[in-house]
């Protein structure tokens, strides 16, 4: 079994920046793909990015748009995700999830375990 506990989220001001943390522990994680998703009020969860088990290969959504960086320190067991330029738009409760897989290519990619998420809001 994997816990996994999203850190970093909070009130920011649109243009501002934020660094999430999703720390693993249980079982190791260190060969599995993490990915963060978020949900926002009203809507689906979406895709935002992975990474796999050494940081060699990332995905992103398209919205992206380079303003996301996804990280991991495996010593740390944790993953990071940098956030720059936030927009009213990128409001929501931001999760991260492990794969038992080491990649997928897919923006749809099959995640067993889950965090609760820590809460993203941009004010403009």
């Amino acid at each position: 079994q994997v816990q996994l506990v999203e850190s970093g989220g909070g009130l920011v001001q649109a243009g501002g920046s934020l660094r999430l943390s999703c720390l693993a522990s249980g079982r190791s994680t260190v060969n599995n793909m993490i990915g963060w998703f978020r949900q926002a009020p009203g809507q689906e969860r979406e895709f935002v990015a992975t990474i796999d088990w050494n940081g060699g290969r990332t995905k992103y959504a398209d919205f992206v748009k380079g303003r996301f960086t996804i990280s991991r320190d495996n010593v740390k067991n944790t993953v990071y995700l940098q956030i720059n330029n936030l927009k009213p738009e990128d409001t929501a409760v931001y999760r991260c999830a492990a794969s038992i897989f080491v990649w997928s290519d897919s923006s749809s990619p099959a995640m067993k375990y889950w965090g609760e998420g820590t809460l993203v809001t941009v004010s403009s």
